[in-house]
């Protein structure tokens, strides 16, 4: 006869693995030390901002003009400029790496600038050896330039006519700052890699062990045998967001504008699937080193690449996207950035919550479907 559902055995199972995991240290450094380490590498190693590229500028003119844009571009915060009339120097330089383009203001450019009042043509040469960098370098150089006609041009208006003034507005990132919304993003591939590595060692560790032939003897049910394995590491997964948030916000000034039940109810919704995921690898695989790099390699890197953490999902091929809608990390990524941004952007979190809750479910009634209490 199957043994009925027991809260002294729930108690008593939850006692015992809270105790293992105080009594393992390795528990503690990957629920603990792992987020803080893990936030200040994506806090302080990934940015797409680009600021102080190191650029040389040739200006073969020496009007009022390109004084002018030369001032603009020396006093860009994006780039770090360095001055030469000598333009086979700075290719040697551009060749050695020493800076990333040159910008040359030729010596017509006050010539036909005062004559017909259109931009001069400015040469930019970029390093093509490194197409990300030279497309910033490339752009940037072209915003700087498309800037200073502005700024000429409004002066020249606003002596004729008073004066109209263009002033953009940036909402909810004003600072357009990519820290704002790559930390909070960096939590999803956090938390998939904290909760799928807890849990996918708790099972295989139990049959490594040779404990986990003592609780098939018992009356120990599988819904017991789950829960009590969840339940720590479910409270350890909130203890790990937490210092995630705190660092945000404390230490790298990430605004949250938020409220608190709103941003725990979708952390609690996310550990669903990331927890499940692991202890459904651990229960499949009963290997405590076979089932980490599985976790590490179906949790971790899915939620790294194809969560739109770092890559746009809309700029990835349409079967790539296609893959993503069972990446768990796409459901957390939009509403936890909005949380920290703009709010409580409800018609955004309650979808994404309840998707991440249906994924847990599912994670769940397979793992049941795995375990069993039987000796293979």
């Amino acid at each position: 006869m199957a043994a009925r559902f027991s809260s002294r055995r729930l108690r008593a199972l939850f006692i015992k693995e809270v105790l293992q995991v105080l009594r393992d240290p390795s528990t503690i450094l990957i629920a603990v030390f792992l987020p803080i380490m893990l936030v200040f590498l994506f806090g302080y190693g990934v940015s797409l901002d680009t600021s102080a590229v190191k650029l040389g500028l040739v200006q073969q003119s020496g009007g009022p003009a390109s004084l002018s844009l030369t001032s603009a571009y020396v006093n860009s915060p994006y780039f770090d400029v360095k001055q030469s009339n000598d333009k086979d120097a700075l290719f040697d330089d551009l060749t050695a790496g020493r800076i990333r383009g040159i910008v040359t203001i030729p010596s017509d450019f006050d010539r036909l600038y005062a004559a017909t009042g259109k931009p001069a043509q400015v040469q930019i040469i970029t390093d093509g050896s490194n197409p990300n960098t030279a497309n910033f370098v490339s752009a940037y150089a072209q915003g700087v330039h498309a800037q200073w006609l502005l700024s000429e041009s409004a002066q020249d208006d606003s002596a004729r006519s008073g004066g109209i003034q263009i002033l953009p507005q940036f909402w909810y990132n004003t600072a357009l700052t990519s820290r704002n919304f790559l930390v909070p993003g960096s939590f999803a591939v956090i938390l998939t890699m904290i909760g799928s590595l807890l849990t996918a060692l708790v099972v295989a560790r139990e049959w490594e062990r040779g404990t986990m032939e003592a609780l098939i003897a018992t009356p120990v049910t599988i819904p017991e045998f789950i829960i009590t394995k969840m339940t720590p590491y479910f409270i350890l997964g909130l203890i790990a967001a937490t210092i995630c948030t705190l660092m945000a916000v404390y230490i790298f000034d990430v605004p949250f504008r938020g409220s608190i039940l709103a941003l725990y109810a979708l952390y609690a919704a996310f550990l669903m699937p990331a927890l499940g995921q692991g202890l459904l690898i651990s229960a499949a695989l009963k290997n405590q080193f076979v089932a980490s790099q599985v976790a590490l390699l179906t949790a971790f890197l899915p939620a790294f690449l194809l969560s739109g953490f770092i890559f746009e999902i809309s700029s990835m091929p349409t079967w790539i996207q296609a893959i993503t809608y069972v990446v768990p990390a796409r459901y957390l990524i939009p509403p936890l950035q909005s949380l920290f941004l703009t709010g409580n952007v409800w018609a955004l979190l309650l979808p994404n919550i309840a998707i991440l809750l249906g994924f847990g479910a599912l994670f769940f009634i397979l793992i049941f479907r795995v375990t069993k209490k039987k000796l293979d």
